[in-house]
């Protein structure tokens, strides 16, 4: 199983033709599932998605493959390991408006070789210094794209 400890991931960059080509072969799962957590998050911890609850589905969802604004990369003896930073349009720059995905390109050997799918789109739950819990899946864009599960 890859982890963080398994693959190196490069630095964070802009994406480059492989990755908006990996980003154009998830962007419709991508939209759909995170309209999916939305709703879910929504009925048992809607701090989740706090940040852009006044947005309708459609604005949640109009980003394209020119709001990849960033990718982080590593190999595994499975296959590529595609990490994205994804801007919201409706949402101002200035505060929460970026979803963080990761997805798999299968290499020789699996199912699909070389077809992206969408592994998982990161969200995060903190312990506070005060003992409370912090829930997120919407970032900012000076949170840093980091190795996730979830």
């Amino acid at each position: 199983m890859a982890t963080a400890d398994t693959v190196n991931l490069n630095e964070y960059h802009p994406p480059k033709e492989e990755s908006l080509k990996a980003f154009s072969e998830i962007e419709t799962g991508l939209k759909k599932t995170l309209l999916h957590m939305k709703h879910t998050y929504l009925k048992h911890e809607p701090e989740y998605f706090a940040a852009v609850q006044a947005l309708s589905d459609a604005d949640l969802t109009s980003f394209s493959s020119s709001d990849l604004e960033g990718v982080r990369v590593g190999m595994s003896a499975y296959g590529l390991h595609l990490f994205g930073k994804v801007r919201i349009p409706a949402m101002p720059e200035s505060g929460p408006a970026y979803i963080h995905f990761r997805a798999f390109i299968g290499g020789d050997g699996h199912d699909e070789p070389g077809v992206a799918r969408l592994h998982s789109i990161h969200t995060e739950d903190l312990e506070e210094p005060d003992g409370g819990r912090k829930y997120r899946a919407i970032f900012t864009k000076d949170d840093p794209l980091e190795w996730f599960d979830t």
